[in-house]
C-alpha cells in the first residue's frame, strides 16, 4: 500500500519516494482474482445454460427457476451497490460466491431422481448471490484498471468468465460424445456432481481481492473513493443516479441486451444431446472473438474516446441486424419442418450459426454497454450504482425472457418478435445518449481541478462521504487521510 502523505506536503510539491509496487495489489493481480470467481461461479453456471435449458430433457422447470434467479437477482443487482460500498467489494463478491453450488447440486438432483424443490432453492440462493456478484464485479473490472486499459482489463474478465462455458462445455462433451447421445434428451448427472465442486471453490477465491484503496496502478493513479457516511446516503444517491436522465433513457437497450432466453429452447427444441454439447463448447469462441473485436476498438489510442464510443455503437447495431435476420429466416424454415439434428447432419451448421451469430451480437453489445458506463464517472463507488443498475435491468430482462420461455411457443415468434421489437425500440434513446455523452476523460482535461465532474453535480456530499483526490507523479502513489468513515473498503 502507499504511503500516506499529509495533503500540505502534497499540495507543497515535496519529492516523494517512490513506492514498490506489491503483485497482488496490481491491477492484473485483481483482474485475475475477479476473472477467476466469474470463471467458477456464473461461468460455470453458463456452461450449464449453453446446453440449453441446463441440460435438462425439457426446458421448462429450468426456465421456471432461471426466471426466478433473475428476477431476485434484478434487485439485489440495483441494492447491490449501496450494500457493497458499506461492506466492501472482497466482502460482497464472496457472498456473490456462495449461492452458485446449491443451484448445480438441485440439477444434479433433479437429472438424477427427479427432485424439483432444490432446483427451485437453488435459483433463489444463486439470484441473490448473482446480484451481490454482479453489483461488484463490474465495478472491479472497470472501476480498478487506468482509464486507458479499460477495454483490456474488460477483455481479461470476459476471457476468464467464458473459460467457465468453455471449460464446462469440454467436461460435458467429454461424458456426452457417444452414438447414444444423438438423439434429444438430458445429459448425464455426473456433469452437475463436477460443476458443484468447482463452484464451491470460487467463495474463497473472492476473499483475495485488494480493496480499492489498496490497488497500485501501473501509471501511480489511484481508484477514486466517494463513499456515502450511512446507508441512507447511499440508498440516495442510488436513487439519484436511477432517476439520472441518461440512464432513463439507457433501460431499453439495459432490457433488450440479454432478454433472447429462448436460444435455449432453440436447442433443445432443434438438437440432440451431444449436438448441444458441441454448441454449449464451441460457440464460447464466438463469444470470446466478439469481445476481442470490441474490445480493441475501444482501447484504440488513435480514435479519440467519444469517437470510438459511438462506433461501436453503430457496430452493435449492424451485427444485431445480421444476426436476427438470419436467425429469423433459419427459424421460420424450422417451424415449417422440425428437425432434431445431430452434428453429423448436414442442416447442423446451419442451426448452429443462429446461435453462433446471437451470442456473437449479444456480447458486442454488453462490452459496449459497460465501457459507456464506466466512462460516466473515475469513482469506484458511483460506478458500482452504474454496473449494479445496468446488470439488474438486465436480469429483469431475463427473469421475464425465461418467464416467457416457459411455455412451447409455435416455432418461437412470440419471443422471437418480442426481442426484435426490444432491440428496435431501444436505438434511438440510446442514440440520445451517445450523441450527448462526454466520456469522464474528457471532462478530466476540460476540468483539472475536479476529476469527478459529474458525480459533483449528481451526488451530495458530506465532509465525511469525501474522499480527496491529491496530485500525482507517474510512478508515485500519494494520498491524502481521507475521512470516509465505515464506507471504507
Amino acid at each position: 500500500m502507499a504511503e500516506k502523505t499529509s495533503q500540505e506536503d502534497a499540495s507543497s510539491g515535496e519529492e516523494v519516494a517512490p513506492v514498490k509496487r506489491i503483485w497482488y495489489r496490481t491491477t492484473l493481480f485483481n483482474a485475475f482474482v475477479i476473472g477467476a470467481v466469474g470463471f467458477l461461479a456464473p461461468g460455470l453456471w453458463n456452461a450449464m445454460n449453453a446446453l440449453g435449458a441446463g441440460g435438462a430433457q425439457r426446458p421448462y422447470l429450468v426456465n421456471a427457476a432461471n426466471a426466478l434467479t433473475f428476477g431476485i437477482l434484478g434487485f439485489l443487482c440495483i441494492f447491490g451497490a449501496p450494500i457493497a460500498n458499506r461492506i466492501g467489494l472482497s466482502w460482497t463478491l464472496f457472498l456473490g460466491a456462495v449461492g452458485y453450488p446449491i443451484y448445480s447440486a438441485g440439477l444434479y438432483l433433479n437429472n438424477r431422481y427427479g427432485v424439483e424443490w432444490l432446483v427451485l432453492l437453488g435459483a433463489t440462493t444463486c439470484g441473490f448471490s448473482a446480484g451481490l456478484f454482479w453489483a461488484s464485479e463490474g465495478a472491479v473490472a472497470l472501476g480498478y484498471p487506468e482509464p486507458g486499459k479499460r477495454g483490456k482489463y474488460l477483455n481479461i474478465w470476459l476471457w476468464f468468465r467464458t473459460g467457465g462455458p468453455l471449460v464446462g462445455g469440454a467436461i460435458v462433451l467429454a461424458l456426452n460424445h457417444s452414438e447414444g447421445a444423438k438423439k434429444k434428451g438430458k445429459v448425464g448427472y455426473s456433469v452437475y456432481l463436477i460443476f458443484t465442486a468447482l463452484q464451491a471453490v470460487a467463495a474463497p477465491v473472492a476473499l483475495l481481492l485488494t480493496p480499492p484503496e489498496k490497488v497500485q496502478r501501473a501509471d501511480g493513479t489511484r481508484v477514486i473513493i466517494k463513499a456515502e457516511s450511512t446507508f441512507k446516503g447511499e440508498l440516495k444517491a442510488l436513487w439519484k443516479a436511477l432517476t439520472r436522465k441518461d440512464i432513463l433513457l439507457l433501460l431499453p437497450v439495459f432490457w433488450a441486451a440479454y432478454f433472447n432466453q429462448y436460444s435455449g429452447n432453440f436447442q433443445t427444441y432443434y438438437f440432440g444431446v451431444r449436438a448441444r454439447a458441441l454448441i454449449g463448447f464451441t460457440s464460447n469462441f464466438g463469444t470470446l472473438l466478439s469481445s476481442q473485436i470490441m474490445s480493441t476498438l475501444l482501447d484504440y489510442k488513435r480514435i479519440p474516446v467519444k469517437k470510438r464510443i459511438v462506433w461501436g455503437f453503430w457496430y452493435a447495431v449492424v451485427v444485431h441486424i445480421v444476426a436476427w435476420v438470419y436467425g429469423w429466416v433459419v427459424q421460420e424454415k424450422y417451424t415449417a419442418n422440425p428437425p432434431a439434428y445431430d452434428w453429423e447432419d448436414k442442416g447442423f451448421v446451419e442451426g448452429y450459426f443462429v446461435l453462433l451469430l446471437w451470442s456473437f451480437a449479444q456480447q458486442a453489445l454488453q462490452n459496449w454497454l459497460y465501457y459507456l458506463v464506466s466512462t460516466k464517472t473515475d469513482n469506484i463507488s458511483e460506478l458500482t450504482r452504474f454496473t449494479g443498475i445496468l446488470r439488474g435491468q438486465e436480469s429483469f430482462a431475463q427473469a421475464v425472457s425465461f418467464g416467457l420461455n416457459t411455455r412451447e411457443w409455435v416455432g418461437g415468434r412470440v419471443p422471437l418478435a418480442v426481442n426484435t421489437i426490444l432491440l428496435g425500440l431501444a436505438v434511438y434513446p440510446t442514440w440520445l445518449v451517445v450523441r450527448d455523452h462526454v466520456p469522464v476523460e474528457i471532462k478530466r482535461v476540460e476540468d483539472p481541478v475536479t476529476p469527478n465532474t459529474e458525480l459533483d453535480s449528481d451526488v451530495e456530499k458530506t465532509a465525511e462521504a469525501s474522499a480527496v483526490i491529491l496530485p500525482h507523479e507517474k510512478g508515485k502513489f500519494v494520498s491524502a487521510e481521507t475521512n470516509v468513515g465505515p464506507t471504507t473498503m
